[in-house]
């Protein structure tokens, strides 16, 4: 009778701390105490029952039944052949069955699939935005779940309403941790939202936690209303020097990107739809352009608040000159190549003047040499005279005349 009593007072306590259920379906919060009746059990002793088990405790069926002892405190059955667990954790999710058989000798099966939970704390939204900016990507906050089981999920609302994540102007990155000793998750959602330009001025958001358990309410963080404005557009303008872009080869163009603000900006630049792999810079500089710098060049500014922006595309022409179209480029190539032209020039002058130097002294010898003979045939005609002027004075010396004087004679003495 004193057994008897003991074991209503624990029916009685368990039933009013924990759930004693019969449907097949059970939920039970993780550390309350959970009681699983018997279908057909008798309500006195003796009882023909056993409970078979089979949970994260367990690696297969583990069996109970009313003689044995306690199953290390985690459950135990009842006198009444209830099974109780004092109190339930996640690894004690699984399956229950119970088999009994009354005075009668009639049957019955019971059958139980056990589900845990835990309510977490009231989400809230960490790290909010004081504002956002229309036509670009902005962060809105964090929502936040901590201490939860099953995992559920979180979801945001604007102004009310479900806002579901698109990929363009709505992102949500998740996040999910669980802790490693109580199993119990925590829960991150980071909002990113682009709003249209023209839209709401004041949009409220909110986040909210759902067990993921049938008949269980959804959780609702405090609203946050932000203000969005919208920022002046961008104008980018782009000034080639000289105007309309046309140069002769050789010359040089200044292309400039001029923004409103140009200490916040990054300048990139495109050249026929192909960006350029240049450092940013607001001014691109061609000198000595060739025939390959021809194109369409435009400049392209990011503003961290307004996003890129690309001007106008203008053009570089390079003009023909009456020199050819390689002549402002090729200026020192010409010049060499006059150089060269009037070096040869200079040799080919120089040859001729050794060429006609050489044909003159030939002239010459050849003028003294017809000369030669016409001297000597005069040399000859005034010996032949001499000889024959010589012949009569010879004759007149042998006659009386007087003896003329040689070389060869001796001088006659004066005094003598």
């Amino acid at each position: 009778m004193a057994a008897g009593a003991a074991a209503g007072a624990w029916v009685l306590v368990f039933s009013l701390w924990g759930a004693v259920v019969g449907d097949r379906n059970v939920t039970a919060r993780i550390g309350k105490p959970l009681v699983l009746n018997c279908r057909g059990a008798p309500k006195k002793p003796p009882q023909q029952l056993e409970w078979k088990l089979n949970t994260g405790r367990t690696e297969a069926w583990k069996v109970l039944s009313p003689q044995g002892g306690p199953w290390d405190s985690v459950a135990r059955v009842l006198p009444n052949g209830s099974l109780l667990l004092p109190a339930v954790g996640i690894q004690d999710e699984g399956t229950f069955r119970c088999r009994a058989k009354s005075r009668n000798g009639k049957e019955t099966r019971s059958t139980y699939q056990v589900r845990v939970y835990q309510i977490p704390g009231k989400p809230e939204i960490v790290d909010p935005a004081s504002e956002l900016m229309a036509g670009v990507p902005n962060k809105v906050g964090t929502c936040l779940s901590k201490g939860g089981y099953p995992a559920g999920t979180l979801n945001w609302h604007l102004d009310g309403k479900p806002l579901i994540p698109d990929g363009k102007g709505v992102s949500v990155q998740e996040e999910t941790r669980r802790h490693p000793e109580t199993g119990l998750f925590t829960l991150q959602s980071e909002l990113m939202v682009t709003p249209a330009r023209g839209g709401a001025p004041h949009p409220t958001f909110s986040c909210s936690f759902s067990p993921g358990l049938p008949q269980r309410r959804a959780l609702h963080t405090a609203p946050i209303q932000l203000s969005v404005w919208e920022p002046v557009p961008l104008e980018v303008q782009l000034v080639v020097e000289p105007e309309g872009g046309t140069v002769a080869p050789g010359g040089t163009v200044t292309l400039t990107c001029e923004t409103p603000a140009q200490s916040s900006l990054q300048i990139h630049w495109i050249k026929d739809g192909v960006p350029l792999p240049l450092t940013p810079n607001p001014v691109l500089l061609l000198s000595e352009v060739r025939p390959q710098d021809q194109g369409t060049y435009s400049c392209v500014a990011t503003h961290p608040s307004h996003g890129p922006q690309e001007s106008r595309a203008v053009s570089v022409h390079i003009i023909e000159t009456e020199e050819g179209p390689t002549a402002g480029s090729l200026e020192g190539q010409g010049l060499r190549t006059v150089a060269l032209a009037l070096g040869i020039l200079g040799g080919l002058g120089i040859a001729a003047l050794l060429i006609g130097a050489i044909i003159w002294q030939r002239q010459r010898r050849q003028g003294e040499e017809r000369k030669a003979p016409e001297h000597q045939e005069e040399e000859e005609e005034e010996r032949e005279e001499l000889n024959q002027s010589e012949e009569p004075e010879a004759a007149e010396g042998r006659t009386g005349s007087p003896a003329s004087w040689r070389p060869s004679d001796p001088v006659p003495d004066p005094h003598l």
